[in-house]
């Protein structure tokens, strides 16, 4: 229920949130009271709609403080984003459903991505979905569809985002060179945790040319080596 209040732009009423989660709008009527009676969803009592709550923010807080990544990851995204002037940035690996932004680093350069802590994004999308890709197991046909799925700036084919996907296994790191957003260039490499699963990554994000080729790979060797540390520390 929350996630459905969560992709709504426009509150909700009980009768569009039953239809949506098939269920009786009775049972949802008091779910909702539930979740208002813990401040997690809210009711502007004017429209009879609801909204989520204030309480998701002290719950998103609670949760971030029992996570040492954010903590851990923050001083290596600070380096990051001022040696090479970009946005650097720490995501979870949720599931098999999507990342979730903990950290990030803006640099002082005049153009940067904005993206916030707590923002939401596709797992398969962009740099860090190749790595999902890559370091994780989906079946062929699962992975297909999610990926039809997908919003790209400029899509790359399914055959050439799976040969991607490939050399990312091989390499170590992802690329994505403006197929997401047009005129960034995305750089993502994996941390894996205690288990040699694939849990976080760091990402950085560019703006057009402003790196050279050497810089780039300055750029990939100082992720690698700062993930490798993480995954040690997480383990």
């Amino acid at each position: 229920m929350l996630r459905a209040l969560g992709r709504s732009a426009e509150p909700m009423g009980v009768k569009a949130l039953a239809d949506q989660l098939e269920l009786v709008p009775s049972t949802c009527l008091h779910i909702l009271r539930v979740l208002v009676a813990e401040q997690l969803v809210k009711l502007d009592p004017a429209t009879r709609r609801y909204s989520l709550g204030n309480g998701l923010a002290t719950l998103a807080r609670a949760a971030l403080a029992r996570d040492p990544f954010p903590a851990l990851a923050q001083p290596a995204l600070d380096q990051i984003s001022q040696r090479w002037k970009v946005t650097a940035i720490g995501v979870e690996i949720a599931a098999l459903e999507h990342m979730l932004v903990l950290a990030i680093s803006r640099s002082e350069a005049p153009f940067r991505l904005h993206v916030d802590v707590g923002s939401r994004f596709p797992a398969l999308i962009s740099a860090t979905g190749r790595l999902v890709a890559a370091f994780t197991q989906w079946p062929p046909g699962e992975l297909e569809a999610r990926f039809r799925k997908l919003r790209w700036q400029k899509a790359p084919g399914y055959r050439r985002w799976l040969k991607q996907v490939t050399e990312v296994r091989e390499r170590g790191y992802s690329l994505d060179e403006g197929d997401y957003i047009a005129g960034v260039t995305l750089v993502a490499v994996p941390v894996f945790n205690a288990g040699g699963l694939l849990s976080h990554a760091l990402v950085a994000a560019e703006m057009g040319e402003s790196n050279s080729a050497r810089a780039r790979r300055g750029l990939i060797d100082d992720l690698l080596a700062q993930a490798r540390a993480l995954s040690g520390a997480l383990a």
